[in-house]
């Protein structure tokens, strides 16, 4: 493995996913999002809470987040939606010195990929006590709605911090958004939790690292 690390230390981007990856899964932040999401859906469309779940499940299997699934289904602007889901408790997220010593110690640009809004990660960010160390938030909103996994998206991220894929690493918690990393020719460190559904295509994916805790694994790189 110090072989492996040594190689990463080379890296020039860093490449991070929010939920459940720079935090522990168990701070379980998206079940506040998940009932929130579940509530707007049921006043939008006016449908008891119940029914409300079962489309919004149904929407994150066919179109990747609920989000993209109204919009294309029932036309919903998206920004009081994104501003409604967000709206949590942060207080599970605690500081995360051994995530921010190590995020500091690798040379190398750092930036956060997701499917969540820029406002939220940013908070998300502060709580960590990792913002100063991530150079900028490609959002949903960047994505034009468009969540991972969709290649193009990737396509866009990498075009708009002039990325060199081979020179870069992905980090996950759902492993088949790593695949369309893999194919621009990034490595990838998938974070497992006891989540079922990041579990999907986790045997396609094949990533190159796996971990349970990513800031061990990166003082591991980092030499800590």
């Amino acid at each position: 493995m110090s072989e492996h690390h040594s190689e990463l230390r080379k890296i020039e981007t860093w490449i991070f996913d929010l939920d459940n990856t720079l935090y522990h899964v168990s701070a379980n932040l998206f079940d506040q999002i998940d009932r929130r999401m579940c509530a707007y859906v049921a006043d939008y469309l006016n449908i008891p809470a119940a029914e409300a779940y079962k489309v919004q499940k149904s929407f994150f299997r066919e179109h990747g987040t609920t989000l993209r699934g109204m919009m294309n289904c029932h036309d919903m602007d998206p920004e009081p939606y994104l501003e409604y889901v967000h709206e949590i408790d942060f207080s599970p997220i605690q500081t995360d010195e051994k995530l921010a010593n190590a995020l500091a110690a690798l040379p190398g640009r750092k930036f956060v990929f997701t499917n969540a809004a820029t406002k939220y990660a940013g908070r998300v960010l502060e709580r960590l006590g990792i913002a100063q160390h991530i150079e900028d938030v490609f959002d949903i909103v960047d994505a034009g709605y468009i969540p991972k996994p969709d290649p193009v998206v990737y396509a866009q991220f990498v075009d708009k911090y002039d990325i060199d894929p081979a020179g870069a690493v992905m980090v996950e918690d759902i492993a088949r958004n790593l695949m369309p990393a893999a194919e621009l020719g990034m490595k990838t460190v998938w974070v497992q939790t006891d989540r079922p559904w990041a579990h999907s295509d986790a045997d396609l994916a094949e990533p190159d690292f796996t971990t349970d805790n990513l800031s061990t694994w990166l003082s591991g790189v980092a030499g800590h």
